[in-house]
């Protein structure tokens, strides 16, 4: 059975002020599965998550949802189904995991529904749900990282957008993270975007990756074939190139 494409960009240059930092990029996302997006620091990973969010500025190329070509704006693209995770632990310090799960679901006007939501989200993480009157600032980092992924499935998405969500994390904690985003994506059957460093421990979960290079896409592959393979090795030493 085909899976349905949801999400694509399509010979995309993008960037910020002028400056073009995606070059030529295809990248799709289909129904349910879980991408990784790698490669070395200014590679233009974060940037890609932020073109699909509409957080760029599109030189040439296109966005594409189920298909259609969109102008991606970043509050229409959630209430299409895609949701951003941006990197950085970013929670409201001062409002309680259950205030911070709330303002996750502004786009829910109905009050039981927004409810229903935290419950089912309380059930994914058990941590969150002994904490949830608690200040968002007295979580542990790990805590805190677990409540901003939490906080971006309140609007019940289609596509997850992470972006760096182990950074700074321990090892431990790492593995804890990656198997909670399984997690999701079984559960829900959720696409997951995921930007990541831990690569290893990555591909372990997702089913397709992509790698960048200086804003062009220089390996599409399984993950499997990637971890039986050099490439990505001689793509963060300089020497893919090389030897093609």
């Amino acid at each position: 059975m085909n899976k349905e494409i949801l999400l694509q960009l399509k010979g995309m240059n993008a960037g910020y002020g002028g400056l073009r930092i995606l070059h030529d990029v295809n990248i799709q996302v289909d129904e349910g599965e879980v991408v990784a997006i790698m490669g070395p620091n200014g590679a233009g990973k974060s940037t890609v998550l932020k073109t699909f969010f509409g957080m760029t500025e599109i030189q040439s190329g296109s966005v594409k949802w189920r298909d259609k070509k969109i102008d991606p704006v970043p509050h229409e693209v959630v209430r299409m189904g895609v949701s951003y995770v941006p990197q950085g632990r970013r929670v409201f310090r001062y409002l309680t995991v259950e205030e911070n799960l709330e303002i996750g679901a502004y786009v829910v006007k109905d009050k039981k529904e927004v409810r229903r939501r935290i419950e089912e989200v309380m059930d994914i993480f058990p941590d969150l749900k002994a904490k949830r009157k608690e200040k968002s600032v007295n979580l542990s980092g790990g805590q805190q990282q677990m409540l901003a992924i939490a906080r971006g499935l309140m609007t019940d998405p289609h596509i997850l957008l992470l972006d760096e969500p182990t950074l700074g994390l321990s090892p431990k904690l790492v593995k804890t993270v990656f198997a909670k985003i399984k997690e999701i994506n079984e559960r829900r059957n959720m696409a997951v975007v995921i930007v990541e460093h831990n690569l290893k421990s990555l591909l372990g979960i997702v089913d397709r990756a992509y790698v960048l290079d200086h804003g062009k896409v220089v390996i599409e592959d399984t993950a499997e074939s990637l971890a039986s393979s050099d490439a990505l090795e001689r793509v963060f030493l300089g020497t893919y190139n090389k030897r093609k």
